[in-house]
């Protein structure tokens, strides 16, 4: 019982760390746009965005983590062995995170998530305990597990890409005769479009980190049924607004600068596209990439004005890691699970 007590709380922890992680990560992706367009100075991007992204799982329901912490089944195994098994696959996810926000590549921690707790899952217990949800969409229509995820995902930065390309037309419509000084209420409007967009990644992303400690709650014997309690949705919370208020300007750097020249109207209409598509997705419960969703709607913005002068190569080597993502988290997760089975049974004869 005390290895059991041990093995919750450490879960907890490495959850919460990993929010963190997806704070400073995901910040870029928020902060790359209205800093680049110069709307806001550093500091007060990070104020204001870490404040709705706050907000957002407070007011933004459950529907997520409900989806999230039931694409694996792990309540009919042994609690240690369920419990090794999640902390396994998050520390994959956290490993990935730090690998890229190092080399200043934007990856999704959604998709680090997904990869290290399958692979963890596969490696521990095998395909049958992940919840992939084919068998439910072909026989009655329905869209659960390891299918949500995946579609919420995949469909995600397409709908970025599109949206973003036929506002930024539409914009460019009605801003077509206006002068430069148009762009002083463009950067003041990025004080709600960046608002939004905060709440609504706090309102997807934090729910992630919701489901995973209500499910290690659960496991851990702490709760009978797979509820949200308040105190994990307060939690999950301050650690994802703690990375965010950490910034992740690598990254930054690379949406604000590197794919297109980021200015007032192109960053307003990437923060309406991205919050449009993430809201919508938290709606209905799917979790999606606000990384895969920001840069996309940069690339259809800057594809519907100047496609040349879209920086592809760099484009190119984000799509890359979007695609290496799950399986390089879900190895490493299987990497991590391996070492701690090894060590937990050294000596065993």
């Amino acid at each position: 019982m005390e290895a059991l007590a041990l093995l919750t709380i450490l879960a907890v922890v490495i959850v919460l760390v990993f929010d963190y992680t997806n704070g400073f990560h995901d910040a870029a992706n928020i902060l790359a746009t209205v800093v680049a367009s110069r709307a806001m100075r550093p500091a007060q991007a990070v104020v204001l965005i870490g404040f709705f992204e706050f907000l957002g799982p407070l007011l933004g329901g459950t529907a997520v983590a409900n989806t999230i912490g039931k694409f694996v089944v792990l309540d009919d195994l042994p609690r240690v062995m369920s419990l090794t098994v999640l902390v396994s696959g998050l520390a994959g996810a956290i490993v990935w995170n730090l690998v890229t926000w190092w080399r200043g590549i934007p990856s999704s921690s959604s998709h680090a998530l997904v990869g290290g707790l399958i692979g963890a899952v596969l490696l521990a217990v095998g395909v049958d305990h992940v919840a992939w949800g084919f068998g439910e969409l072909f026989r009655h229509g329905r869209v659960t597990g390891v299918t949500m995820v995946l579609l919420g995902l995949i469909l995600s930065p397409l709908l970025g890409f599109v949206v973003g390309y036929g506002l930024h037309r539409l914009f460019n419509l009605v801003f077509r005769a206006a002068r430069p000084r148009v762009n002083r209420p463009l950067r003041w409007a990025q004080y709600f479009t960046a608002a939004v967009l905060a709440f609504s990644h706090g309102a997807n992303d934090a729910q992630k980190s919701m489901g995973i400690l209500t499910l290690v709650l659960l496991l851990g014997g702490h709760i009978e049924v797979f509820a949200v309690p308040l105190w994990v949705v307060f939690a999950c919370a301050g650690a994802l607004t703690l990375g965010i208020l950490s910034g992740g300007w690598r990254i930054v750097r690379t949406l604000g600068f590197a794919i297109y020249k980021v200015r007032p109207l192109h960053a307003l209409d990437s923060q309406l596209t991205s919050a449009s598509v993430i809201l919508s997705a938290s709606l209905v419960g799917a979790p999606v990439s606000t990384t895969h969703v920001v840069a996309s709607s940069i690339m259809g913005i800057g594809a519907s004005e100047h496609p040349r002068s879209v920086r592809w190569s760099k484009a190119r080597e984000i799509v890359t890691t979007w695609v290496v993502t799950m399986p390089a988290a879900g190895l490493m997760a299987a990497i991590v699970y391996a070492l701690t089975f090894t060590i937990a049974n050294r000596g065993t004869p």
